[in-house]
């Protein structure tokens, strides 16, 4: 049957499982728009191409499936870019397809026109144009394939309009068969013999390809072995935080007893984790250059094992599989040596989450706590970057895989359009998007793909009139000269309402619960917005406690 590129490439993606897709439309690719309307493929139109990245990359974290967006050429795709990142730092499949100018055209600097291979060639893992629209089936397949193979990833394909409105007779090529390989016995037993040979090991979890089973084979390995589990940054569904063996996150503003405990161990078992530079506190307490602990290191990318860490063993495959082996393995012969150290780390996590109280009439450790204590656990939280979010990573306790979607890249302002994405793919759970008043700005405009889509989202807005991390780093630095971190905000509720959506400003603590009830009963978004006390900066840090730390600074030197 003869079809235009767009049909053919709309029946891949159907080919694929693909559920939804997310665009900003362009003429450069109206052949398929075309394409997805006769194979009902809903289309997510957003309101601008970085939100559209990021709700892609959101839909690909909790779904376990590549993430699909379609962007126009020149500055959208540009635009698209930080979503880009965002997937290649997180190991986030996406497969994002970009117009592109007609083929007679190229090299003449033509209306938005871009070299895509140098322009995303170090952002995505494999980026390629189509030349012919017979060769669709096989580009579209390739994609599919590199962005969940090994690190899972992004992969851009461009798109000449004139290929992909040209007729082509040429077969569909199946969806991959993934296969699922055990460890063999030889691994299993190698990661066994480095564990029985260590007197403070510390299991690290991280990376993709989690799931409620890999959660569930997790928590039978600890307990078997007695062992500490913690997480990497922006990883803490990856197993219950209430369960005895969990230690909580590196990261971030990670707990320094927890941090040190990373120092002192002499046995890593790193699962799924890259075990970079924000889980290690930038290298210092885990130097590559001097390794003086052994690293067993699990990562389903070989080119990934050694090339930081000398691994212990390093075993090519994806940190589930191998964690369900171990789990099946059973318990050791002997007691465990170090079950003193394990609970001594879960009393440093269960001391390090007691709420510590910051200034103000609304205070965000209680908010955070009420979240934690009252949401179900199934609650979808969301996220982009800033000190609100400290509060989310230090007290609020995860249940289980797919209730945390955060970007470990530390985009601003994801948390929005991610949160999007978590209701249009689990409309039944709530989805709860916490955000600073800088962060939530820079995406707001997605309210009205909220609107439109019906993704009746809650967000609470964190609202203490600035860039709150910038302002901590100034001041230990540079105490009281404030520059280019203040900000003049407009009212959020009114905002949300003039959108179509619902909203209300809480400013006493004691609004908060009633506020959040109403707002979990709405079918339609709702924002929250507090308003924080300027003084409130960190969960351990007030604006006049940074400005003095950094007056100390000045007057050591």
């Amino acid at each position: 049957m003869r079809r235009h590129g767009g049909k053919i490439l709309a029946d891949q993606l159907a080919i694929q499982g693909v559920e939804r897709v997310f665009s900003v439309p362009g003429e450069s690719f109206l052949a398929a728009l075309d394409g997805l309307y006769d194979v009902g493929i809903p289309n997510v139109v957003c309101r601008h191409e970085g939100g559209a990245a990021m709700m892609a990359e959101a839909h690909a974290k909790l779904t376990g499936r590549p993430g699909v967006l379609f962007v126009t050429r020149g500055p959208g795709s540009c635009n698209a870019a930080s979503g880009l990142h965002v997937a290649r730092q997180d190991s986030t499949p996406m497969v994002v397809f970009v117009g592109q100018i007609a083929r007679r055209d190229r090299d003449r600097e033509a209306f938005q026109e871009l070299d895509y291979r140098s322009f995303f060639g170090p952002l995505v893992k494999w980026v390629a144009e189509v030349d012919e629209t017979r060769r669709l089936p096989e580009y579209v397949s390739r994609a599919f394939q590199a962005a969940q193979s090994g690190r899972p990833g992004p992969v851009v394909l461009a798109l000449p309009e004139d290929m992909l409105s040209g007729i082509a007779e040429v077969p569909d090529i199946p969806a991959r068969i993934w296969p699922e390989p055990d460890p063999t016995p030889a691994q299993v037993a190698t990661v066994l013999a480095a564990l029985n040979e260590a007197e403070r090991p510390l299991v690290v979890v991280g990376g993709p390809h989690w799931s409620a089973q890999a959660a569930a084979d997790l928590a039978r390995f600890a307990e078997s072995h007695d062992l500490p589990v913690a997480v990497s940054f922006r990883r803490q569904d990856r197993l219950d935080n209430r369960h005895p063996n969990y230690v909580g996150d590196l990261g971030v503003g990670m707990n320094p007893a927890l941090g040190k405990r990373l120092g002192d161990a002499d046995l890593v078992i790193a699962l799924g984790t890259r075990l970079g530079d924000t889980a290690t506190a930038g290298y210092s307490l885990m130097d590559p250059a001097v390794q003086d602990k052994r690293v067993v290191h699990i990562h389903p990318d070989p080119d990934e094992l050694g090339r930081i860490w000398r691994p212990d063993p390093g075993i090519a495959l994806s940190a589930p599989d191998v964690v369900a082996a171990l789990a099946r393995s059973g318990p050791p012969a002997t007691p465990p040596r170090w079950s003193a150290w394990t609970r001594a780390a879960r009393a440093d996590y269960e001391a390090w989450t007691a709420p510590k109280p910051t200034p103000g009439a609304v205070r965000m450790e209680e908010v955070v706590a009420w979240l934690s204590e009252t949401l179900p656990e199934t609650a979808v939280l969301t996220n982009g970057a800033g000190n609100y979010a400290a509060f989310l990573h230090r007290y609020f306790r995860y249940r289980g895989p797919g209730t945390q979607l955060a970007p470990t890249s530390g985009s601003m302002g994801y948390g929005f359009p991610a949160a999007i994405a978590a209701k249009l793919a689990r409309p039944d759970l709530p989805v709860i998007c916490l955000a600073g008043d800088g962060c939530f700005q820079m995406t707001l405009n997605e309210m009205s793909t909220a609107v439109q889509h019906g993704a009746n989202v809650v967000v609470i807005v964190a609202n203490n009139g600035r860039y709150g991390t910038i302002r901590m780093h100034q001041e230990r630095k540079y105490p009281g000269r404030v520059s280019g971190t203040d900000l003049v905000n407009p009212d959020y509720a009114a905002l949300a309402r003039a959108y179509g959506g619902e909203g209300e400003t809480v400013t006493e603590q004691a609004g908060f619960a009633p506020a959040l009830e109403r707002a979990l009963a709405s079918d339609r978004p709702f924002v929250i917005e507090l308003r924080l006390d300027p003084e409130a900066l960190a969960t351990g840090l007030t604006l006049s406690g940074a400005r003095a730390m950094g007056e100390a600074a000045q007057s050591e030197d």
